[in-house]
């Protein structure tokens, strides 16, 4: 398909490095370029996999190499509407992302997991079901969750598992791309910047089933309303879950036990407060999520129950860190939005100073202050959204709030307004970008500097 084809792809981070690496797989010419003009052409091509030629380019892209470009291969933070793709796309170059150049390698079976919230927990603990299962050397864990499909499709084997988490950037560039089993968390307004519209925004997150059929299984919240309806349209066998109600088949809980019923059968699998080691309902969501999608991918309940009761939190979200001074301290960094940060701040039990605030990605902030629900002792906020909020905050009756310029002065702040019994809690509801690289980098700080206060 790419053989002999000149290949654009456009960003020279470590997804771009690993399409690199594939495309020269495939026999394509490749050209791998960035527009940030500070880079060096030299330093990008000493990054690229030994063996591998790819012509580097910086800053703006000579007309000749976009018109002979016939395969566009965009990083996942690439925008698929900027002038340059909209120009090829009408050309009529072939547009891909990550995940479809890679899924065009994958000799195996594909289970793919999206959402706005609840990815990174759900796939990290497929991922570990289907190890327990295949073993590590036969189970690959790639996509939005740090690890480029790119670097691993080429390890894969007929009877090997990728387990992808995706995201709604990557899934806009996908055409053939075809999971056994997929789910859909839920949805809920975010990357409205770039999406621009909700329903474009659903529709990239529906993308993850286009290809499915009823010899696949798709995995949806019966409690979120754009993937119940979705459960109405979608192509693949439907296996709905719930946190709030019984279902006639499907996942469900029952107070505080998750409940398994189908062809009028059921059976009790676990105790949510006892077999697990996550918190929060959101998380008996991930749980019942990562059930059945392993159910659906063949592995057997005894090992799939077996991992859930031995896994732990992912980091940065709701991690426990340390109690120092009587303060129990809670790192959410991956809190990058409102919904997920009403569950960060719903697995408090206790008076709560909470760090928010970040990047501006559109989002309202209303439901979120709502959630508080009389829990939150002071609101510290940083960042480009601080006022937005604040006033956000101010219009629900919650009027403890203080800013902080800096990263360190807020977490000064926080440990000064601090009493024995209090929780702090990084759950900011906004991404990072702007005062850190990622979510990742504000997380791991934040504990840096928890772990360095004194015990006593």
């Amino acid at each position: 398909m790419l053989e002999g084809r000149n290949c654009l792809i456009i960003g020279s981070g470590i997804s771009g490095i690993g399409a690199a690496g594939l495309l020269a797989n495939f026999g394509a010419k490749i050209t791998l370029y960035d527009g940030n003009e500070k880079l060096n052409p030299e330093e990008i091509a000493a990054k690229l996999p030994q063996g591998v030629n790819a012509k580097c380019i910086v800053g703006e892209l000579p007309k000749e190499v976009e018109e002979a470009t016939e395969a566009l291969i965009l990083s996942p933070g690439v925008p698929t509407d900027i002038p340059l793709v909209i120009r090829m796309r009408e050309r009529g170059a072939l547009v891909l992302g990550e995940i479809e150049l890679a899924y065009l390698a994958e000799k195996g079976t594909v289970a793919a997991v999206t959402g706005t919230n609840g990815k990174t927990t759900t796939t990290t603990l497929l991922g570990e079901i289907m190890k327990a299962y295949l073993g590590e050397e036969k189970t690959f864990v790639v996509g939005n969750i740090g690890n480029p499909y790119t670097l691993e499709v080429l390890k894969t084997s007929k009877d090997s598992v990728t387990v992808g988490e995706l995201s709604s950037f990557q899934l806009e560039t996908i055409h053939t791309f075809r999971p056994h089993v997929s789910a859909i968390l839920n949805v809920t307004p975010d990357h409205l910047n770039r999406h621009h519209t909700m329903e474009a925004y659903v529709q990239a997150k529906e993308a993850v089933a286009m290809n499915q059929t009823k010899d696949d299984t798709c995995v949806l919240n019966y409690e979120n309303e754009y993937t119940r309806d979705f459960g109405k349209r979608c192509p693949a066998k439907v296996v709905f879950f719930s946190s709030q109600r019984e279902l006639e088949e499907g996942y469900f809980l029952r107070g505080t036990r998750i409940i398994r019923k189908f062809n009028g059968g059921e059976s009790d699998l676990m105790d949510i407060r006892t077999d697990m080691n996550l918190v929060g309902i959101h998380n008996a969501e991930n749980v019942m999520a990562g059930i059945a999608m392993a159910e659906g991918m063949g592995v057997p309940m005894d090992v799939i129950l077996r991992v859930i009761k031995d896994f732990k939190a992912v980091e940065h979200r709701i991690e426990y860190v340390a109690t120092k001074k009587g303060v129990v301290y809670y790192n959410d960094s991956k809190g990058t939005n409102p919904d997920a940060a009403i569950q960060g701040i719903k697995a408090m039990d206790r008076p709560t100073i909470l760090i928010g605030g970040g990047y501006d990605k559109q989002n309202t902030y209303d439901e979120w202050i709502e959630s508080f629900d009389g829990k939150v002792k002071w609101l510290v906020l940083i960042g480009q959204t601080r006022e937005k909020i604040a006033e956000c905050a101010k219009k629900h009756g919650v009027t403890q709030i203080k800013f902080a310029d800096t990263y360190d002065e807020c977490l000064q702040l926080c440990t000064a307004l601090a009493e024995p019994g209090d929780a702090v809690l990084l759950s900011p509801a906004c991404a990072s970008w702007g005062m850190f690289p990622n979510y990742e980098t504000r997380g791991r700080l934040f504990k840096e500097y928890v772990n360095a206060l004194p015990n006593e």
